[in-house]
């Protein structure tokens, strides 16, 4: 891992949210590399109320947070939150804080072994009851240890001690099903779920299993997901994109195919959300 990513891929309106708020992005420890994308830090003290927009990674999130006027104001409180069947939003108002954690597509399921990731999709649930489900259960960390410091490096620190604490269990399945999402966002060469199989070795029926258990969603929400983060990476950058194209490009029959999932994803057509 060279890094935190630095692309803006799922965020509607980057630049617009960055205005907004500080947004920074953090390498993990090294133990902890194999299973996490980054940690991502967010602080905003608003004088209007702000609403933010994200079409979701197939991750599952651990979340720290805090909000101004909340009933958990003084020390916040922690959430899983699995993988997003729907755009995202979030009204952000006052002043605020929240630390997450941003795992791998199948680097979740180490950290809770015994419940397959589809349990978790599209719930956000208290970090404890999630990891009281397993066999070793969520350390005792205030939220405040990892939301209090104002250096934000000490905010890492506490994030990897408490990931840690949960003594996450190598599992070779884990590290394939990691694989295969990689080769997806990675390779636009694979286009459907039985070309994907075949690949591997796999019958479409055992790579379905495999998804659901560590991933949370099937291979063919996947290869969606990424389509519509490149899609709406180049609506964001280049409002006289070229969709018969990119449609093309992404793998789609047509363009109307790809215009139908986008609208169902990010909630406008992409020809009117480039000239927003």
């Amino acid at each position: 891992m060279a890094g935190p990513r630095r692309d803006t891929r799922g965020i509607v309106d980057a630049s617009e949210l960055f205005a907004q708020v500080r947004f920074r992005r953090h390498e993990p420890c090294p133990e902890l590399r194999p299973y996490l994308e980054h940690y991502w830090l967010i602080d905003w003290d608003l004088r209007e109320p702000y609403v933010s927009h994200l079409v979701p990674h197939p991750s599952v999130n651990l979340v720290f947070q805090r909000y101004e006027g909340s009933r958990d104001h003084d020390t916040g409180f922690v959430e899983v939150s699995g993988i997003g069947l729907e755009l995202f939003t979030q009204k952000l108002e006052g002043r605020g804080r929240v630390c997450g954690v941003q795992f791998r597509p199948g680097g979740f399921r180490p950290f809770a072994p015994d419940r397959p990731v589809s349990r978790w999709t599209g719930r956000q649930l208290p970090a404890d009851e999630v990891f009281a489900l397993s066999a070793s259960s969520a350390p005792a960390t205030s939220p405040s240890t990892v939301l209090d410091p104002v250096d934000e490096d000490a905010r890492v620190a506490a994030l990897d001690a408490y990931l840690l604490a949960l003594g996450p269990e190598p599992d070779p399945l884990a590290d394939r099903a990691m694989a295969l999402v990689d080769l997806v966002r990675t390779d636009r060469t694979v286009r459907r779920v039985d070309q994907l199989a075949r690949a591997e070795g796999l019958s479409p029926r055992s790579l379905q299993r495999l998804f659901a258990a560590y991933v949370g969603v099937g291979p063919k929400s996947v290869i969606l997901r990424y389509r519509i983060h490149e899609a709406l990476e180049r609506a964001e950058s280049d409002p006289e994109v070229d969709w018969a194209a990119l449609a093309a490009e992404l793998g789609y029959s047509d363009q109307a195919h790809l215009v139908r999932d986008f609208t169902a994803t990010v909630g406008v057509p992409p020809t009117a959300f480039a000239q927003h």
